[in-house]
């Protein structure tokens, strides 16, 4: 109590003046680095813009209001006027990062990399040319000043749910996922795909890349499957437990080698979320976070059936995941994924609507503020 007293004290304008000399404002500020509390824990507060920039303009200036001003995307030339060049040119890579620049957001992280698709993943003809490619991506990138790729390994069906309008808390409408309403679907023109040729793929894949990414220091952030279930018309998903993330991460050991922290995907496989960022954090594996999260309506893990929530409900304790970020020091990029769709807003891009991430971010703001304060609280 008496250090709760003091500290409050302390924070207080009377307080810092009266006690500008004392060793509690001296601890208070070396805590706080001598720059008074870091925002965001440190951290990177971003946005998904995978729309482009027009279709997202009331978030682009709600984003710059709130100060969280990365922009996490993909690379589209037509979104700059380009119809001539590769997505993976210099050109067209240093194009929509100035526009980016130019509506006052800091382009941060490179989401759903170009020529990274079914030859590489499935292991076809060509896969070869598009690794190329993938790699004179990573150099353009990397020359333009991005420095973190979120990949994934879900070739033909990657992000998939069941429903795209679940009612959820006071009407909002929420993403859901059922594995029973797609496990009688017919099998895609690729046929039966084993866990043993996409974990083939993967590796043949990470030999290539990783030795380059380190050359420039590239940092691969892997997502997981989302769903995380085992199949999907025949294709198989491998990225879909903690024990496989820990597997892909040895075939090619490197600090440039790492993952993206989707907190909703590890969930529902089952794992304590503080732990595993502590745990893999420490170990300089998380290079990216979608802060997220999640309930499981199946009872199995992996979870075949559940439902997205708003981020201050689910089964994550989202404090002690926030807490975790700042313990081990993570300094990159976090934002919010699969957000509600709110009142007065058209279902039009699910989990990705301007109210629900106007929410997210004041909520995980609010998060790091208490992580930071607590902190600093202790110390005194």
């Amino acid at each position: 109590m008496k250090k709760s007293a003091a500290f409050a004290a302390a924070l207080s304008i009377g307080g810092i003046g009266a006690a500008a000399a004392s060793p509690l404002i001296e601890n208070f500020s070396s805590s706080y680095e001598l720059n008074g509390m870091a925002q965001d824990a440190g951290m990177e507060m971003s946005t998904a813009y995978f729309a482009g920039i027009e279709p997202s303009r009331q978030l682009i200036e709600l984003a710059k209001q709130m100060n969280a001003l990365g922009a996490v995307a993909g690379i589209n030339p037509r979104m700059v006027g380009l119809n001539d060049v590769n997505p993976w040119d210099y050109k067209a890579i240093v194009a929509v990062k100035d526009a980016w620049k130019k509506v006052g957001l800091n382009y941060n992280v490179v989401e759903g990399p170009p020529s990274l698709g079914e030859k590489t993943k499935l292991g076809l003809e060509g896969r070869d040319e598009e690794i190329a490619n993938f790699i004179t991506f990573m150099k353009n990138l990397k020359r333009a000043g991005v420095d973190v790729i979120c990949y994934n390994w879900m070739p033909v069906i990657s992000w998939a749910r069941t429903t795209m309008d679940r009612p959820a808390r006071g009407g909002a409408l929420v993403t859901a996922f059922d594995y029973n309403d797609i496990k009688d679907k017919p099998l895609t023109k690729y046929g039966e795909v084993s866990k043993e040729t996409m974990w083939k793929n993967l590796e043949y894949f990470l030999r290539a890349v990783v030795p380059e990414a380190e050359k420039i220091e590239m940092k691969l952030a892997l997502h997981p499957d989302d769903p995380q279930v085992h199949n999907i018309q025949g294709i198989s998903r491998i990225m879909n437990t903690v024990e496989n993330f820990d597997r892909m991460l040895k075939i090619m050991p490197s600090d440039f080698s790492g993952v993206t922290m989707c907190q909703g995907n590890f969930a529902l496989m089952g794992t304590d979320i503080p732990a595993l960022i502590r745990r893999w954090g420490k170990a300089g594996k998380i290079h990216f976070v979608h802060f997220r999260n999640v309930q499981d309506l199946s009872g199995v893990l992996p979870s075949t059936k559940f439902t997205e929530t708003f981020h201050d409900e689910g089964q994550i304790d989202m404090y002690e995941s926030m807490k975790a970020y700042y313990d081990i020091r993570f300094k990159g990029a976090i934002r919010p994924d699969h957000v509600p769709t709110m009142a007065g807003e058209e279902n039009t891009r699910p989990g990705y609507m301007t109210l629900g991430n106007l929410f997210a971010i004041g909520y995980m703001r609010g998060l790091a503020e208490a992580v930071v304060k607590n902190s600093a609280a202790k110390k005194v």
